[in-house]
């Protein structure tokens, strides 16, 4: 027997090792060392293999005991210094000349394909022949003509897209159980389908079988029952098969877009406001001069009736009209300018910035109007709001001689009291506002009036004469001033004291703080500009 120095001086070769059976030297002689398995890696075999002893990276798994018939390993081999050691490794596939041919061809510059990386094909080719190994069947395969890697992934991803494999190879008529596929990543773009040996009736079938495919005309079954699922997931399976069979019904056509405006023909001087669903139809849009007669009247009948609900109604119908026709001329600067007057007389915000955006990109072109009154009623309106940025682009906008104007120098004023807290002279611009700036100022005089009596009871204690109140926050008489306090739960500051009535401001701070802070909530109106 040799000596162990001499089998540690020069062991074998690391090829004859992984492909060759054990030497009967070997089997006799129980090793110095501890096996180790080789590790099987893609990493430390970069190149093609070479038609040496030794498959590379596609070297099968160790085949066990029963189906390696040449192994003859030592159950409990044993050092020779007596201490037990650790198992030996598993017998050795030895690989024939078609088998290496096969993975020599499989790597041939004239049986490669650009689009299928060379990992997906070491993956297949190690697959392939690690099954094989793994149920005895190298030898019984026929090598030469078995499909290649390439061909194999080919048809995976055509099975996977449902289509027809262009030039299927010969497949081995050999049959046996399938393995599980390992998992692979999402980028990954070839995957580890079914070999070609295994039959349908594996107990892991391949991707193709375990899809199933949809009834030819893609509409699901009426009385098919819903899923255990969410009530949420329930109405949209619900909702899909209702449009489904909608979808079957043919669609009208849709009428081609017109090149040019419609040209009314309508004569009826009133018409009800309808939002368009499809392209106008010039029978139902009354021309310029119709409108011309209608505005008229709407007119008329707002002065005598007063009803809001019929002329908003009737001015957003001519509205639409001039839209649809492309009308822009100092008419329809009128009616936007009329539609915002009585929308502000009657406190409706969201028509108001309707017209006044109208209005701003019609003065942009230069037509015919009022842009001082309505830039004024800009102002104000940023007032309200108490929209910083708005206000800011607004004063941007002004020009030296704008400013000059007296709506607009009004409007600037108030800005100025606010921003100074002189509550004084904003109770003073607030009686004499010109226009119908007033009917937007009653929508943030309430809380200025609050923030002023603040600061009045914490100037004036114990009290002051409800008619300094009256004075200093612009009521018309006592009586509005006293009935303000009232309502904000103040009756039990007010007292008759001889020929007057006096406020308790020294007990009325923590009330009309609380309102106060209450009423400079942020301000969010539908519509706004």
């Amino acid at each position: 027997m040799p000596h162990a120095s001499s089998r540690l001086a020069s062991p074998p070769p690391p090829d004859s090792r992984l492909l060759s059976s054990p030497s009967a030297h070997d089997s006799l002689s129980a090793p110095a060392y501890t096996p180790v398995q080789v590790r099987q890696g893609f990493g430390q075999y970069p190149h093609v293999p070479s038609s040496t002893n030794s498959l590379g990276p596609f070297a099968p798994a160790p085949i066990p005991a029963q189906v390696n018939q040449n192994a003859n390993v030592p159950p409990n081999p044993t050092p020779m210094d007596g201490t037990p050691s650790a198992p030996p490794p598993k017998g050795k596939v030895s690989f024939s000349d078609a088998v290496r041919n096969y993975v020599r061809r499989a790597f041939l510059p004239a049986n490669l394909d650009p689009t299928i990386r060379r990992q997906d094909i070491e993956a297949k080719l190690k697959e392939t022949i690690s099954y094989a190994a793994d149920n005895g069947l190298l030898d019984s395969t026929d090598w030469d003509a078995m499909p290649l890697p390439v061909e194999l992934i080919k048809k995976d991803l055509l099975a996977r897209l449902n289509m027809p494999h262009p030039h299927p190879g010969p497949i081995s008529p050999v049959g046996s159980n399938g393995s599980a596929s390992k998992k692979r990543k999402s980028s990954d773009r070839a995957e580890v389908a079914a070999v070609p040996w295994r039959s349908t009736n594996a107990r892991t079938s391949s991707l193709e079988d375990r899809i199933t495919h949809p009834p030819a005309d893609n509409r699901p079954a009426v009385d098919e029952p819903l899923p255990k699922s969410s009530k949420f997931q329930k109405q949209m399976e619900k909702r899909q098969r209702r449009w489904g069979n909608y979808q079957s019904a043919p669609r009208s056509p849709t009428p081609p877009p017109t090149m040019g405006p419609v040209v009314g023909t309508c004569e009826v001087l009133e018409k009800r406001y309808l939002r368009l669903t499809s392209a106008p139809v010039p029978s139902q849009v009354r021309p310029e001069h119709v409108l011309h007669k209608t505005v008229e009247l709407l007119k008329k009948k707002w002065r005598k009736e007063n009803n809001y609900s019929y002329i908003c109604d009737q001015l957003k119908s001519v509205r639409q009209d001039l839209t649809v026709q492309r009308i822009k001329n100092n008419f329809t600067v009128s009616v936007y300018e009329l539609h915002a007057r009585i929308a502000l007389e009657k406190g409706d915000l969201g028509e108001y910035n309707q017209c006044q955006t109208q209005l701003r990109s019609l003065y942009g072109l230069g037509l015919a109007g009022n842009p001082i009154e309505f830039k004024a009623y800009r102002i104000l309106y940023f007032i309200h709001t108490a929209n910083r940025t708005g206000l800011s682009d607004a004063l941007a906008d002004l020009t030296p001689a704008e400013k000059r104007e007296l709506p607009i120098k009004h409007a600037l004023h108030v800005r100025t009291a606010l921003a100074l807290g002189n509550y004084h002279r904003f109770f003073r611009l607030y009686l004499d506002t010109p226009n119908m700036g007033a009917y937007l100022m009653d929508m943030f005089v309430v809380r200025e009036r609050l923030a002023a009596l603040c600061n009045i009871c914490k100037a004036y204690k114990p009290d002051v004469k409800l008619r300094f109140i009256t004075e200093e926050l612009g009521f018309e008489s006592d009586h509005d001033a006293a009935q303000f306090i009232v309502d904000y739960n103040g009756q039990h500051l007010l007292e008759e004291r001889g020929e007057h009535i006096a406020l308790l401001t020294g007990k009325a701070g923590a009330l009309f703080e609380s309102a106060r802070a209450a009423a400079f909530r942020r301000v969010d109106i539908k519509g706004q500009i």
